[in-house]
Parts: structure tokens; C-alpha cells; sequence
């Protein structure tokens, strides 16, 4: 649990229910899934990255699920209820133009991975080929983004 505001970078995830507390994350290709619960008060972040460039590799999805699955767990440890879940997906740009689609394949699979669990996604921002900032304030379920003025390269380009 945290108590005050936190980053989490790609692998991470954070959980609270301080209703003062803030979640935040920066995003490229990367995918970040904000949960919450409104009747227990508790929420968290994700913030993941599949690197097969869109190919449905079972190892790579294997590893997306657990990702999921852990911050479910977490939730659920602290009185959420799983049919109560809501939740806010942010990220998934085209960050290198020219390479494969890794941005996408975040997206789709966080998507899919919602739809199958049946947790309702109230707010989607993603793909694009712009990187975002997002904040998520847990505990009432909301969120904040802020498109970065870094805009995808080339693979001829240098940065």
C-alpha cells in the first residue's frame, strides 16, 4: 500500500486506499491500466509492456496476465470485489515509426484481457505516436493525461 503519490515505471504496479494519494506513470509503446473499486476504496496502476510487436506469442501474453493478475490479487486483498472493478487504459503509441506493433499488441491484449474478465473500461486513451503522462487518483477513479511534445522517430531520424 502507499500513502502519499508514487511513479511506477514499466513492471510496476502500486495499490491504495488513501484517498489523498496519487499514481503515476510515463508512457511510450508501454500500456497502463488504472483499477478501482469504488465501494471498497481502493485503486491501482499498471504499467506493461508486451514486446512481441504484435505477434500472439503465448509466453509474452503469460507474462501480460500475470501483470493483470497480480494488481487484481492485490486489489482483492484489500476488500475489493472483482465484480465491482471499473478501468482506465492509457498508452500504446507508435513511439518508432517503422517498427513493428508494439503499441498495439499492449493495447489489444489489455483490452481483450478486460472484456474476458468482464471489467468495464470506462476510459480509453491510446495508440497514437505521442508519449503520455498519466496520473490516476485511485480512490475516487480518476485520472489525468498529458500528451508529451515528443513525437515518434523515424528509424532514418536521430533523435
Amino acid at each position: 500500500m502507499i500513502s502519499t503519490s508514487v511513479f511506477i515505471t514499466k513492471g510496476e504496479y502500486a495499490i491504495t486506499d488513501d484517498p489523498d494519494a496519487t499514481i503515476s506513470t510515463l508512457l511510450g509503446s508501454c500500456v497502463a491500466c488504472c483499477l478501482w473499486d469504488w465501494i471498497a476504496g481502493v485503486g491501482g496502476m499498471n504499467h506493461m509492456l508486451i514486446t512481441t510487436g504484435g505477434k500472439r506469442d503465448a509466453r509474452c501474453n503469460r507474462a501480460g496476465v500475470q501483470a493483470m493478475e497480480l494488481l487484481v490479487h492485490d486489489l482483492l486483498s484489500y476488500g475489493a470485489k472483482r465484480s465491482r472493478l471499473q478501468a482506465k487504459v492509457f498508452g500504446g503509441a507508435q513511439m518508432v515509426r517503422g517498427l513493428s506493433g508494439i503499441g498495439a499488441a499492449n493495447c489489444t491484449f489489455k483490452l481483450d484481457y478486460l472484456q474476458r474478465e468482464n471489467i468495464p473500461c470506462d476510459t480509453q486513451s491510446l495508440g497514437g505516436a505521442m508519449a503520455r503522462q498519466v496520473q490516476f487518483w485511485p480512490v475516487p477513479g480518476a485520472a489525468r493525461q498529458r500528451r508529451s511534445g515528443k513525437q515518434a522517430l523515424s528509424l532514418n531520424q536521430k533523435s
